[in-house]
This record gives structure tokens, sequence and C-alpha cells, in this order.
């Protein structure tokens, strides 16, 4: 690994666009599975993009006036989001209560958190029908600085440069920029205080919305407790999506991780498990406090009841049981499996509330065209590109500099 960088040899500069042009050289192979799958995507996604921008937003999704917001909203923000908790809960862990056990993922996390948060707000850009409006929200004109929308758009703002603060040290030793990782080093607890605060904020506020759609959404998903299901579910959410990006990870990117870190990859994985078995229950037994208070027993007995059971059953209850188990037997793979199963019940949720359950009694019914799936697996699969990008240049995974720990 490289102690320093050639940025300041050269008076003249050229060290700087040699490093650049260096550091922007593909690196590894290039004709693998992943890069076969999705450069084709990416294109054709491109492609569409440019339609939708040219010719409106109606000339590749079936949104309507009665549903404006679908998958792109659905999937892309208000689930994204949610697998992007994972950054707030870790820092919260690592920087607030002292649990230095998983302090060598958090930059991993923190990366990945802030690239689902750029990525995901510039997906609200494809959704607006006029995307040169997208400044109204900010600025409270038209909705008012009283609007939930107001909130969400600022939370997300300001939380978007608190991950950008607390991630910047490892862009500092990317770039060999001493003076400057020690400024930025200084701020990283006052930005992950500030991030977790905006992020139970926003994570919740993005549940409200839908508070103003009662008379939309099936009975049986809507509540007024919308907004803490939002926020707890988050969390195990978050924690899933950590896990199962970390296997991933440790097998596309063995060697920049160090041994030890390696060895302790076991023991993070079964403490996490332990906190999303804890919340999950906490969010099972709130669904199930939620669903007795509003006596919906007749909707069970309904295709539209069979789905609820469904979900709660088999994608809370069961990867509950599976992650308590797991971390009871020490069983990774099984945790594994249960953060798989996690995930897919919160995407079935989010779904359930923002697109499958909203105006589920509508003569015409909202399906997704074809190409809002791919624009949506474009807006993936290029986060996934840049992710590795990083990784593969700066010490994300592997370890820091030497003269970088000395400012820590």
């Amino acid at each position: 690994m490289r102690e320093n960088y050639p940025l300041t040899t050269d008076n003249d500069g050229k060290s700087v666009w040699k490093f650049l042009r260096d550091e922007f050289k593909p690196k590894g192979k290039l004709f693998t599975p992943f890069n076969i799958i999705s450069v084709p995507v990416i294109i054709l996604g491109i492609i569409l993009i440019v339609i939708r921008f040219w010719k409106g937003i109606g000339a590749i999704t079936n949104l309507t006036q009665e549903v404006p917001w679908g998958l792109w909203i659905g999937f892309d923000v208000v689930t994204g989001v949610a697998f992007a908790g994972g950054a707030y809960v870790l820092t919260f862990m690592v920087y607030i209560l002292n649990m230095k056990k998983y302090h060598s993922i958090v930059r991993v996390t923190v990366l990945n958190g802030f690239l689902a948060y750029v990525f995901y707000a510039g997906a609200l850009l494809l959704d607006l029908g006029r995307p040169w409006n997208v400044i109204n929200p900010i600025i409270g004109n038209n909705f008012g600085v009283n609007s939930v929308l107001f909130l969400v758009a600022w939370h997300f703002l300001l939380y978007m440069i608190a991950q950008l603060i607390e991630f910047s040290p490892a862009i500092a030793e990317w770039l060999g920029a001493r003076r400057i990782h020690k400024i930025l080093s200084g701020m990283t607890i006052a930005a992950v205080i500030f991030g977790i605060t905006l992020s139970t904020l926003h994570q919740s506020g993005l549940g409200a919305l839908y508070l103003m759609a009662k008379e939309k959404i099936h009975p049986l998903w809507y509540s007024e407790f919308i907004p803490i299901m939002f926020f707890v579910s988050s969390i195990f959410a978050g924690l899933s999506m950590v896990i199962f990006e970390g296997t991933i990870t440790h097998k596309v990117f063995f060697k920049q991780i160090s041994e030890k870190n390696h060895h302790a990859q076991n023991g993070i994985i079964l403490g996490l498990s332990k906190i999303c078995a804890g919340t999950m229950f906490a969010y099972f037994f709130l669904q199930l406090l939620v669903f007795i208070h509003d006596k919906h027993w007749d909707l069970l007995n309904t295709p539209m009841g069979y789905w609820y059971l469904l979900e709660m059953l088999g994608f809370v209850f069961l990867p509950m049981i599976l992650f308590y188990y797991s971390y009871r037997r020490n069983n990774v793979l099984l945790i594994r499996i249960a953060a798989i199963v996690t995930m897919l019940g919160v995407i079935l949720n989010r779904l359930n509330v923002t697109v499958i359950g909203f105006r589920w009694d509508a003569a015409i019914r909202y399906v997704p065209s074809w190409m809002e799936f791919v624009v949506t697996l474009t807006v993936i699969f290029t986060e996934i590109w840049i992710f590795r990008w990083v990784i593969n240049r700066m010490p994300v995974l592997r370890d820091s500099p030497s003269w970088a720990k000395e400012d820590n």
C-alpha cells in the first residue's frame, strides 16, 4: 500500500494529472459476469433517461395523475433509504457507544450509505414531471416550511453532507493531503452526531409522507404509526444490508482486507444478527399492537389479507427466529440467509405501502413498465460501479496509511 502520493512532488503540476490519469485507468478484469450484464443495461438505461427528459415522464413510465409516485419512489427512494440505514446505526454503535468491534466496517458502510443517498436523491429527478422544480421543497416554495416534504428534503440534503464529511478522511488519505486529513478527522464526531439525528428524522419522515394518503393505502398497511414503523425497520434493514454487502465485499476484495479483519468478520456478523433479532421483535410486536388496535380481523380472510400475513409471518417473524437461532448456534451461513430474507421483506413492505397497497381498489391499477425496471437497474448498477471504483483506490477496506493513523 502506498504511504505517500505523488500530488506534491512536482511543482509544475504534471504529477497531479499523472496521478489522476493512473487512478482513472481500469483495474482488474474487464470481462467479468457483472460487467457483461451491467454495461448493456446501463447503456439502455441512459438512452431511456434521455428519452424521459426529452419527451416527458409519460414516455417511459405508466405513472398517471392518480398515481404520480411509482417504482422510482417506492423502490429507489423509500426502500433504498431503508437499506442505507446501516450507516447511521453503525456510526452510532462505534462513535457514540464506543463499540470498537465494528470499527473496521464503518467506512465501507458509510460509503455505501452516501452513494445510496446520492443516487436515490438523483432518482427523484427522474420521477418529477418538472425536474427543475426540485428546488421548491428545499426553499419551501408552494408547499411551505411546515410541510413534511420540506423537512424530508432538508434532511436528505444535510445528511448527504454529513456522510460526505464522515467519509472525507478516506478521500484525504487517497490524495495524500495530510493537513486536510487532520482537519477532517476532527470533524468526524460532530458529523456523526449530526448525521444520526438527521437520519432518525428522515427515516420516519418518509413514512410521514404517506400519512396524507389514508384513503389511498390499504387499511392493513396504513396507520398513524407508519413513521415509527419506517424508523424501526430501517435499523434491521440497514444491518441486513451490511451483512449481505459485507459478505460480498469480503470475497470480491479479499486481498485488500487484513488478516485481523478477516478473522473478526464472523464475530461482527454474529453481533449484528443479535441486534437484528431484537429490533425485528420490536417491529413485529408494534405491528401486532397496531393490528389489534385497528381491529382489521375481517380483512385477513381476503387476498390482500393473505398477502399481509405472508409479509408478517414469512418475511418478519421467520427471519427474526432465524437471526436469533443462528446467533445462539454461531451459524454464520444461516445469518446470511436470514439477512437476505429480511431484505426481501423490507422491499415487500415498502412496495406494499407505496405501490401494491396504494389505490389497490382502483379500476385500473398502476403496473410499472419494463422501462421503469431498466432505469432502476441502471441506477443500482451505476452505484455499484462507483462503489467498486472507490474501494479499489481509497483506503476503505484496507488499512489507512501510518501517517493517517496518528490523526485518529
